[in-house]
């Protein structure tokens, strides 16, 4: 009897998947306004002209009337954009699309920035972030947790968000490997990865690193380094291994042209990432706070031979700003957070504008699910803390962290050749009451917010007649009447993931904003 009801369970199941999955397909057909004989059918953006959501890129997409943020080259009003093959094609007035079945969006009264970028993100990682065990994980990569199913990225879609630099935690004085995506959600995670963009890896300074936070006054469990002096040391002597690492393979390479017989060195996957950043194959994404420790890791920089791409929250950037612009380093920061953490004292909300008026390449990150919702009213901030003028504080959240990342070439900015990547407002990108209407991915629609309205009801619709059926199975006795038991945490016991963030004080067990 017990199989009979399996199998009488699993068909329904089944059933009730098959009806799902044909509820939420999407109907092209009613959605898009390709262009007809000779003429352009036109529908306002709020009646969604657009392709539904994740639907397969036309040749071209022409976006009309628009007030148009290029983030480059000024302010384009009453522009036209158009896209051919994910790429932009054209930008400027009056433009028309040569493709009979072009998809043209009427966005009057709209504004279009480029797609938003953050330059220091956790989304979409699947479990902790930090690898703590060890102060060097160079050997571990975000890439392989990535969880394309996460639901902040459709509501960091929702806030025009576009690119993520995804990076590993900051347990460690040299964590993990980053990865550069565009949230092009609905398609294998295989194609987010923006594969011309270069290799990175986080590196930590300061209390994260030393774990002054994680274990109080139980000094006997303690990870070296403990200290920042430790956390100098720990980075140089990793360099100095992967030195004689990368040595020994030139020695290998230079012999087995004479010699078949040679034996290549054992592989160290720890080491093989530093010698990548040696080489200049690899970006160092550094957590600093204090102007000592920054100063200490350029320092450090010179004298190893490595370079550092970014300085990440350098939240006292400015005190030392001349010395990053020198070194060519980027400054990836918080708009404006500060004292949070005994670290956190001295920052101050004109940071980002001090520093970009001394030379240094900066952009504003969210380190947050949520901040990165709403990047481009943190970006904002600038203009009214530090008189930044409009383009440059855009650039904050599109063109700088696409140069931070090395990725400008190919987005960041609204220009012929780049990729079609865009946010379209319902008003300027930087008043607090405008609401992001469409988010587009190389030409693709990844967020409609008309769509998004619409399915609202089908989803409610359809959550109520799952629930009346899941309570007339049971009813019948077809599933099981109460629900698996879940594990639970010890009493008194502490998250070890909000730990390894430095998230909590073990002391007290507070919850805090802590980066």
């Amino acid at each position: 009897m017990k199989k009979v009801d399996a199998i009488i369970s699993i068909a329904l199941a089944l059933l009730l998947s098959f009806a799902t999955s044909a509820q939420s397909l999407p109907h092209t057909a009613t959605q898009v306004t390709p262009k007809s004989n000779a003429a352009i059918l036109k529908q306002p953006l709020a009646a969604s002209a657009a392709p539904p959501t994740n639907a397969p890129a036309a040749k071209e997409l022409l976006i009309t009337n628009a007030t148009i943020l290029t983030a480059s080259h000024g302010t384009i009003k009453n522009g036209s954009i158009l896209v051919r093959d994910g790429k932009i094609a054209a930008v400027g007035a009056n433009l028309k699309a040569t493709d009979a079945n072009a998809v043209v969006i009427d966005a009057t009264g709209k504004f279009i920035t480029p797609g938003i970028i953050d330059c220091h993100s956790h989304t979409a990682v699947e479990g902790a972030i930090n690898e703590g065990s060890l102060s060097v994980t160079s050997m571990v990569r975000i890439q392989d947790v990535l969880d394309p199913y996460a639901v902040n990225v459709y509501r960091e879609l929702a806030g025009g968000l576009v690119t993520c630099n995804i990076l590993h935690g900051s347990a460690n004085s040299i964590g993990g490997q980053n990865a550069v995506v565009k949230l092009k959600k609905g398609k294998p995670v295989e194609e987010w990865f923006i594969q011309d963009a270069m290799p990175g890896i986080k590196f930590a300074l300061g209390e994260n690193p030393k774990r002054s936070n994680n274990l109080g006054a139980n000094v006997t469990q303690r990870r070296y380094p403990a200290t920042r002096m430790g956390v100098e040391e720990t980075i140089r002597e990793a360099f100095i291994k992967a030195k004689d690492y990368m040595r020994e393979w030139q020695e290998y390479e230079a012999k087995k042209a004479n010699d078949p017989q040679a034996i290549a060195p054992r592989r160290d996957l720890q080491l093989d990432a530093l010698v990548e950043i040696l080489q200049g194959k690899r970006y160092v994404h550094s957590h600093c706070y204090r102007e000592d420790e920054i100063l200490m890791l350029l320092e450090l920089g010179d004298e190893v031979g490595f370079h550092v791409q970014t300085l990440q929250h350098v939240l006292e950037g400015y005190k030392v700003a001349k010395e990053i612009a020198a070194h060519q380093t980027g400054g990836s920061t918080f708009a404006d957070w500060w004292a949070y953490k005994l670290e956190a004292y001295d920052a101050i909300p004109y940071n980002a504008a001090l520093m970009t008026q001394r030379g240094v390449i900066t952009s504003i990150n969210s380190d947050s699910d949520e901040h990165a919702r709403r990047l481009y009213l943190e970006a904002a901030k600038t203009m009214k803390y530090g008189g930044l003028t409009e383009e440059q504080a855009l650039r904050q959240v599109t063109l700088n962290p696409a140069i931070q990342l090395g990725i400008d070439k190919r987005t960041g900015s609204i220009e012929v050749g780049k990729d079609a990547d865009f946010a379209i407002f319902s008003a300027h990108p930087f008043s607090v009451y405008t609401m992001v209407e469409m988010t587009i991915i190389e030409g693709e629609v990844y967020f409609d917010r008309k769509q998004d309205l619409e399915r609202r009801v089908a989803l409610k619709k359809e959550k109520e007649e799952l629930m009346k059926k899941e309570r007339e199975m049971r009813q019948k006795g077809h599933m099981p009447t109460g629900r698996p038991a879940q594990p639970q945490p010890l009493p008194g016991a502490i998250d070890e993931e909000l730990l390894d963030h430095g998230h909590i004080k073990p002391e007290t067990q507070e919850v805090r904003n802590d980066q």
